[in-house]
């Protein structure tokens, strides 16, 4: 397994030293996410500031965006850093669709999904190859490319795409059309195992396909004490409320429990929330260990599963160095 950083920086002005720490301490990738900051925006200063660590977005929020916007960015970072970007993309969910983004949600999130990776597609293809952009589909109309806004052809054109999910639909689309599936940290082993893995290898299957083709990509929660144990517990409670989310609470029989989360949610009552996550469930989620035993704890859990890996705590330079590097090694053996 590949194992990789998850970027956590306030201020772009942290970016190169964030960056060249993770790149000395031997991280394979570095991701940035689409919460608080935008998450392409450190991609130009990563590739800027090392030479080798691989690096992209876990996630971009898709419905936000034109593909024809994600297409340029794309285009420069990859040119910028040798490669080394990869674009990670996700739909969100509908009320921060339409309420946070101001977008429409579509009918199908994953009909627009596929149709937003055919589109990022065609114009590389245009831009790299000089073929014509035609692409005229259900969601997009995309038939303009002049020489005055093509950016040109660049060494390394092979953008990896991958998109994220929690449930079979988005994870059938990653083995049909993707190169990459970022499995969502609110997951279990045997949610892993028994139905995300499947799907995905439904969707090659479908598209003629290998499974290998597609790299299983997992951010996971972990706890050494008991102040990340309640971390954990508010975070696996925060998104086993979310009602689309529900299908992995039903595989353990805890369906109950999901929807006495949604509705503490819905009265926002989130204080109360982390008490309903027993010892059982906690242990479910997360990887519960001794720091000294957590690296090969955490390898254990996912090897034969897992193509990358990485924790759900961002990486800040200096802070549990040694536990990163046995970490590192544990999941490249």
């Amino acid at each position: 397994m590949k194992f990789d950083a998850i970027f956590g920086v306030r201020s772009l002005r942290e970016v190169p030293a964030v960056a060249r720490a993770a790149e000395s301490l031997g991280f394979d990738g570095l991701w940035t996410s689409e919460i608080q900051h935008d998450p392409l925006l450190p991609g130009a200063l990563i590739a800027e500031h090392t030479q080798q660590i691989e690096f992209g977005t876990s996630i971009t929020v898709s419905f936000a965006r034109s593909p024809g916007t994600m297409a340029y960015t794309a285009w420069d970072l990859a040119e910028a850093s040798g490669g080394r970007f990869i674009l990670g993309l996700g739909t969100q969910v509908k009320a921060h669709i339409q309420r946070r983004f101001g977008m429409p949600w579509p009918e199908s999130p994953v009909k627009q999904l596929r149709e937003q990776i055919q589109v990022l597609r065609a114009f590389w293809n245009s831009w790299q190859h000089g073929a014509p952009l035609n692409h005229r589909g259900e969601y997009y109309k995309i038939t303009l490319m002049t020489p005055f806004f093509n950016p040109g052809a660049i060494e390394n054109p092979a953008i990896p795409i991958y998109i994220a999910g929690v449930n079979t639909g988005l994870a059938r689309l990653a083995g049909e059309a993707a190169d990459g599936f970022h499995v969502h940290p609110f997951h279990t082993r045997r949610y892993l195992e028994e139905v995300l893995l499947p799907a995905i290898q439904a969707g090659a299957r479908q598209a003629g396909r290998s499974r290998a083709e597609v790299v299983v990509n997992v951010s996971t929660f972990f706890a050494t004490n008991a102040r990340e144990k309640e971390f954990a517990r508010q975070q696996i409670s925060f998104y086993a409320s979310t009602p689309s989310y529900r299908a992995v609470m039903a595989l353990h029989g805890w369906e109950s429990t999901a929807e006495a989360l949604s509705a503490l949610a819905a009265r926002g009552r989130w204080e109360e929330m982390p008490g309903l996550i027993d010892d059982v469930m906690l242990d479910t989620f997360a990887v519960s260990a001794a720091e000294a035993d957590l690296p090969a704890a955490m390898a254990a859990r996912y090897r034969g599963l897992a193509d990358r890996l990485s924790i759900y705590t961002p990486f800040v330079p200096g802070q549990r160095d040694a536990l990163w590097r046995a970490m590192i090694r544990a999941a490249h053996a």
